[in-house]
Parts: C-alpha cells; structure tokens; sequence
C-alpha cells in the first residue's frame, strides 16, 4: 500500500519512499557538502588519533567532527577533540581545507587544524562510536596498511610532516 501525495514542485508515493521532483524543483536543489574539522595533535613524534568503529569496521582517524551551527571552526576543532579524546588542547595553526568524496558519496570539506596536547581527562566518556583514543607514530600511521578512515589522515599528517602551517588568523568567523 502506498499514499500518494503532491504539493508544489513535488510528486510521490510513501513507502519504499520514491520521489519525484518537478523539472523546476530540480533546478532549484542546492548541493551542500558536510562542512567538518578535524585536529592534527603531535606529542613528543606520536600523534593523537581515534579508534573507532565506521560501517562495522575498526579504523583510525584525528580527532574529527561537524561544524555546529552557531559555532566557529575554532570552537569546533576544540570541542571534537575533548569529546572524542578526552583531551584539551591549544590551537596553533590551520592545516588547510581538503575536499573529499567519500564511497557514500557524500562530499566532506574538512577543516584541519593543528593543536598543542594540553590536559587529560582520563575519566571522560567519549564520544559513542569511539573505541579508544591512542598517539601513534608516523611510520605506524603511514604504513601501507593501516587502517585509515579515509585518505585525509594520511595526507593531513603528510603535510604537518612537510612543514605546512597557515595561520590561524587567517580565518575569520562573523557569527
């Protein structure tokens, strides 16, 4: 059993959920890539990653999230950190910003910062979904087979190995 419904622009049946947009409606849709952050946090040569679970398989990534509404990149790199690490740290520069389609095809511009460690909470709950947090060294993390959550932790650690830094007052939030 389906129910039909229109409205303006569109067309459809429930269940199983088949739409159909208007030739004016399609037209009018606008892609919206998910804006993230993400922190590179290097600690005497080892770096702060997560372990955590991504479709049934265990992988590691930075400390990573979405963008809040109402908060700053800034604010965001922070917090993702502390939620997913326990850990609280100090922003010292920008990474950059790397593009990524992942297999799902969502687009993910994500917002990669470099932060100093700061102070631990070693009684914190993490986020849901995280195993673990650990610091890894950066031939455990660039070796052909680790288990990465996507290429943008190889590359981010890469280009903080290369030496990129950009500054943080570079980026200017007018919220």
């Amino acid at each position: 059993m389906y129910a039909e419904f229109n409205a303006p622009g569109f067309s459809g049946r429930m269940r199983g959920f088949s739409l159909t947009l208007s030739p004016a409606m399609q037209e009018t849709m606008i892609w919206t890539p998910h804006s993230t952050v993400a922190t590179v946090v290097e600690n005497d040569g080892r770096f702060l990653l997560v372990e955590e679970t991504d479709e049934g398989r265990t992988v590691f990534n930075q400390p990573a999230g979405h963008l809040d509404e109402g908060e700053t990149l800034f604010e965001a790199a922070v917090r993702e950190t502390l939620e997913e690490t326990a850990w609280h740290v100090i922003l010292t520069d920008y990474l950059g910003t790397y593009v990524y389609r992942a297999p799902n095809d969502i687009t993910y511009v994500r917002h990669c910062f470099v932060a100093l460690p700061d102070s631990h909470e070693p009684d914190r709950m993490l986020d849901e979904g995280i195993i673990a947090a650990h610091w890894l060294d950066a031939a455990t993390i660039l070796d052909p087979g680790f288990n990465a959550r996507s290429p943008l932790v190889i590359k981010t650690i890469q280009d903080y190995l290369a030496g990129r830094r950009i500054p943080l007052n570079s980026i200017y939030h007018l919220l």
